[in-house]
């Protein structure tokens, strides 16, 4: 695997009373952010192979967004994604880097400190995005990482190319 793409699930409903946590649908503009993004990962050369996907509801709608603007690749939904930690996400990425471009789609906390984890064992080629990542890791951002060679998944090979955040698309969309 040469690169990694880490993004989070889109807008969601808020929890309420007869909705549990899994079962968590898109918003409107979840739906259109999820497709946005996905938009600008193929404008930057970005499309992944291979998508993991957590199988919580926010998580899927989000992958079916993006695969309408991304061509060839293979989904593969995962129980195991569903707010995994760190270690759970290190261990599905290692077992699924065939893909020269690999994709995960999941949730916070664990999505955020796995990209940080990569970061800190790997670095950044950008100083800003580094920054960014640091910040907070919202709904629809997209860490990006690229290790300078294609092969197994070994976090300090990688390192931070950009971040994308939907917010930052729709504003210079609108700008």
């Amino acid at each position: 695997m040469k690169r990694l793409v880490l993004m989070r699930h889109a807008k969601t409903e808020p929890w309420s009373e007869g909705i549990d946590d899994f079962g968590r649908a898109l918003t409107p503009l979840g739906h259109a952010d999820a497709k946005r993004t996905a938009e600008e990962l193929v404008a930057l050369g970005w499309s992944p192979e291979r998508i993991l996907v957590s199988s919580a509801r926010r998580a899927r709608e989000t992958c079916a967004e993006a695969a309408t603007v991304f061509t060839g690749e293979k989904v593969r939904p995962m129980e195991s994604l569903y707010l995994t930690g760190q270690r759970g996400l290190s261990e599905a990425v290692s077992q699924n880097d065939g893909a020269s471009t690999l994709m995960v789609i999941g949730h916070n906390p664990g999505l955020h400190d796995f990209a940080l984890s990569i970061l800190r064992d790997g670095g950044s080629s950008d100083h800003q995005a580094a920054l960014r990542l640091n910040e907070k890791f919202p709904t629809s951002c997209v860490a990006l990482f690229e290790a300078d060679q294609d092969g197994p998944f070994v976090p300090a090979h990688f390192r931070l190319v950009q971040v994308l955040r939907a917010k930052d698309l729709r504003e210079a969309d609108a700008g």
